[in-house]
């Protein structure tokens, strides 16, 4: 039997139930009504529950889902999603200033730095924080310092805490050969395509299109799933962000966001303006922006003249000061700066936002990127191991980290052998004709569009 993840009403109704409840809608009436019908809860960790509920169920699932999205929200006003109103909202938005110069050098490293990330987090994407901490004990790796590996790890350890299915065949230390497919890169591949089709003017219609075209359904996961089934059912953006889409403040948007930083460099505002267009297709409130507050992090970075802790206040200018992703965030960052352990600073983190988020929730995520950046400094390795021993979104979070702190270093050489040389200069994707493409290929590809006028 083919069950589809991220898609099935019975799933779908007890993640929009838990994020009503972050988003200031009051859904316990639905939820008792969920319940006395005996639907089951959302999956944990998985995409879709084992086995299919009664024709019933499903019916009743989606009208909750619809009565679910009427309901009026207490935060509509200090968490709006149309640009305008974000701006307004925004007491220090920066000027607009036009790209910087920036090097190509720099903008390998970055695209190193994402890939190393993403593949440090791959093999315990899904498990929880204490697996994760004794995987890597175990192999003598804690605090986390190089890539994950089976050797040495007891088998009743393994058996308790497996390695995450489909990537450990690639992304154990003793497996990698080149940097596997992974959406944390295919996305950055799609919004180069875009750049190239449509420049920096492009519309969410245009980033539609690109994916009908470019990108495979079954790449997809969570609200660009989502998204994707309500283009294909004739609705329009921002529709299909919102439509029976409980996964819309999720991490998706901001692991897009990169390329809108690396093509305005020094130019925030504008990299964050990049970003909403985009993210808007699937995404709503904190989940936009997470992925203005990363572009902005990284058009500011991708300069080479400000550190890691300027950009990351760059990156909240561009967000609500109000909204549960800038409280997070600082939060983070007060955190990270309080305490010399980051392990202290993570299990901080968690018990903040862990019992009420979803693993894949943009703003948990986006906090522990923040903190381990900042705890680490902006250096490489120690902002890349501390996101991913952060548990939560690992490769995500590995990725988005491993890109800033990269461009901050300014080059490939500037990034640790131990992490790059497993690459090989290779990717896999199943994006356009990138497969197989080089780093360095690829920096040249971002460069141009960087310096396009």
């Amino acid at each position: 039997m083919l069950r589809l993840t991220w898609v099935q009403p019975e799933d779908l109704i007890g993640h929009e139930l838990r994020q009503a409840a972050l988003d200031g809608r009051e859904p316990s009436a639905i939820a008792a009504r969920w319940r006395a019908a005996r639907g089951p809860e959302a999956p944990l960790r998985a995409g879709a529950s084992p086995t299919p509920v009664s024709r019933y169920l499903r019916l009743l699932a989606k009208d909750l889902l619809d009565e679910l999205a009427d309901l009026p929200s207490t935060l509509g006003d200090s968490e709006p999603t149309d640009l305008r109103r974000i701006r307004a909202l925004c007491p220090d938005w920066p000027a607009s200033a036009g790209p910087s110069p920036v090097t190509r050098a720099r903008l390998e490293a970055a695209w190193l730095g994402r890939a190393v990330g993403c593949l440090l987090g791959k093999p315990v994407e899904k498990l929880p924080l204490d697996g994760i901490r004794q995987l890597a004990r175990a192999a003598g790796n804690w605090p986390l310092h190089t890539y994950f590996t089976a050797r040495g790890v007891p088998g009743d350890l393994l058996a308790q805490h497996p390695w995450n299915r489909r990537s450990a065949t690639t992304s154990l230390a003793e497996n990698i050969d080149g940097m596997p497919e992974d959406d944390d890169l295919n996305y950055p591949l799609l919004n180069l395509l875009l750049m190239q089709r449509h420049g920096r003017g492009f519309t969410t219609a245009d980033v539609a299109g690109l994916w009908l075209s470019e990108l495979p359904a079954g790449r997809t996961f969570t609200a660009e799933r989502i998204a994707y089934r309500n283009l294909l059912l004739g609705l329009e953006p921002p529709h299909t962000a919102r439509h029976r889409n409980p996964f819309r403040e999720w991490i998706g948007a901001l692991i897009r966001a990169d390329v809108h930083g690396w093509t305005n460099p020094g130019d925030p505002a504008a990299a964050a303006e990049q970003a909403h267009r985009d993210a808007t297709l699937t995404h709503t409130a904190n989940g936009v922006y997470a992925a203005m507050f990363t572009a902005a992090v990284i058009a500011a970075a991708a300069t080479g003249t400000h550190d890691v802790h300027a950009c990351l206040r760059t990156g909240l200018t561009v967000v609500p000061p109000g909204s549960r992703l800038a409280r997070a965030v600082r939060h983070a960052v007060e955190l990270a700066a309080e305490h010399t352990d980051f392990d202290t600073v993570v299990d901080r983190l968690h018990e903040t936002h862990a019992a009420t988020h979803h693993w894949v929730h943009a703003v948990p995520n986006t906090a522990l990127v923040a903190a381990a950046l900042t705890h680490a400094d902006g250096d490489f390795s120690g902002s890349i191991c501390r996101a991913v021993s952060g548990g939560w979104d690992t490769d995500s979070c590995g990725a988005a980290a491993g890109s800033i702190a990269a461009l901050l270093a300014g080059a490939p050489a500037a990034l640790p052998d131990r992490w790059t040389t497993p690459l090989k200069n290779r990717l896999a994707t199943s994006v356009g004709d990138f497969n197989g493409t080089g780093f360095d290929t690829l920096a040249q590809l971002t460069h141009r569009e960087a310096s396009r006028s």
